[in-house]
């Protein structure tokens, strides 16, 4: 058995306030860990600025690593615990942004970073797209990286299941209304690689988006092991923030691949027009 416990962040940051983020960050990882040991926790996409910034990113945008990363690898040193989150990283070419997700090891050490490929709407303006999804080593086995959008294709987590994954790691910002969407995706990518995906989706709203929460973490046949769908803060009736949290057994992935022969059976001569452009 490899069992690991994950946690997925439902939180709602503050926009513009990097600093005041990062704390809330902190104060999450301190909470959950002090309550059982958990292996990885997993925060939203772009949380430590908001999702709305505009042009603002630029200056709220860090190097990676840098003192961002460097904020929450204190905590995950501490805790002894991986952390994956999503935020606005620059090269050194300021103005040259990336919404990506860091992953940082239970030593502190920042181990990689993924760049957001699928990039939506306004975020065409702001973000450069990247060009890749890399796989990286943990203590417990193979893990991927992906950001919200990044779940509507399912060529992303196919690529990463391909190059060894067996779990899916996923800051997101899924709106509201999308509540449906967001669970039959990420669903569909556990069953039909045979992974673990785990969900942190966003609450509350910036200027004028919505988010809807419905954080998750979903097992190698697309069982649903924990959600935070349907929680709802009392003052409001919006989605609350929180966290769900269950413990996996990565074991399961080799065993359902074996069992279903997924990947054996693919047909990869037939799929040609997967990669033309439409």
């Amino acid at each position: 058995m490899r069992e690991v416990t994950i946690a997925c962040v439902q939180m709602k940051p503050i926009l513009y306030e990097v600093e005041s983020n990062l704390v809330k960050m902190g104060e999450y990882i301190a909470t959950i860990c002090s309550q059982q040991k958990v292996d990885f926790i997993v925060f939203p996409e772009l949380a430590t600025t908001g999702y709305e910034c505009g042009v603002r990113f630029t200056d709220l945008a860090h190097r990676v690593p840098g003192s961002a990363v460097n904020v929450l690898a204190q905590r995950a040193a501490e805790y002894g615990v991986y952390i994956a989150f999503g935020m606005a990283a620059k090269e050194k070419v300021e103005s040259v942004l990336y919404s990506a997700v860091v992953l940082i090891g239970p030593d502190g050490e920042y181990i990689g970073h993924y760049r957001k490929v699928h990039l939506k709407g306004e975020e065409r303006m702001t973000f450069r797209r990247g060009l890749g999804f890399p796989v990286f080593e943990t203590n417990f086995g193979q893990v991927g990286l992906l950001t919200g959008y990044d779940l509507a294709f399912p060529e992303a987590a196919r690529s990463l299941a391909l190059d060894g994954a067996e779990l899916l790691l996923v800051s997101a910002n899924w709106e509201k209304g999308s509540e449906e969407e967001l669970q039959i995706y990420t669903q569909a990518r556990a069953a039909e690689n045979g992974c673990f995906v785990a969900v942190a989706n966003r609450v509350g709203e910036d200027a004028t988006v919505t988010f809807c929460g419905c954080s998750a973490l979903v097992g190698s046949r697309g069982q649903i092991f924990a959600t935070m769908a349907g929680e709802l803060n009392p003052e409001n009736n919006e989605p609350a923030e929180g966290y769900a949290i269950s413990r996996l057994d990565l074991s399961d992935v080799r065993r359902t691949r074996e069992e279903l022969h997924t990947f054996q059976n693919r047909a990869p001569d037939a799929y040609k027009s997967l990669a033309r452009k439409y």
